[in-house]
């Protein structure tokens, strides 16, 4: 199995631990957890499978950035990366009570700039099961990553991992 590398933000949230669950998931011998704060594009150009774990905070819209941000940080990068050959996967974080009107808004938001940049996706979750009015992640009627709300669904979080780990390893051949 190649390495994947999971490259996440911000750091010690609920984000943060959803990666390590991620991680966990596939089998720490065959991943490396990284915070995407501290990354360059070529830091993921040296994985097969690339796995995006990002957050949706509050109401802000994703088409600003925000200096404070973790991927805000990270997004000029993007630009830079070799997409070619290479398959990503997206998870985020999100709450679906408060903010059910953007939920896990930056999945799709990441999720639309790498496929316009074209990226191959894996890893698409059905939108059976979860609450929300409305998600710039539901990209053709299905979400493009996996929706994890630790707030208000937390007993959900393992086994929605689980599932989706093999899911991704399945479509990723890996």
């Amino acid at each position: 199995m190649n390495k994947i590398g999971i490259f996440y933000g911000p750091l010690n949230g609920a984000t943060h631990r959803v990666a390590e669950k991620v991680a966990d998931a596939f089998g720490r011998d065959n991943v490396d957890l990284i915070h995407i704060r501290e990354c360059k594009a070529e830091d993921m150009d040296k994985y097969d499978l690339v796995v995006m774990g990002v957050s949706t905070i509050g109401r802000d819209t994703w088409e600003h950035e925000h200096p404070n941000n973790d991927w805000d940080v990270f997004r000029p990068e993007l630009e830079k990366l070799n997409f070619k050959n290479k398959k990503f996967a997206l998870f985020g974080t999100g709450d679906h009570v408060r903010y059910p009107h953007n939920f896990v808004d930056a999945i799709g938001f990441y999720g639309e700039k790498i496929l316009n940049q074209g990226a191959k996706i894996i890893g698409k979750v059905p939108t059976e099961g979860y609450t929300f009015e409305d998600s710039k992640a539901v990209i053709d009627g299905i979400f493009v990553g996996l929706p994890i709300d630790e707030h208000y669904e937390f007993e959900k979080t393992e086994p929605r991992i689980s599932e989706w780990v093999e899911q991704v390893k399945n479509e990723s051949e890996i």
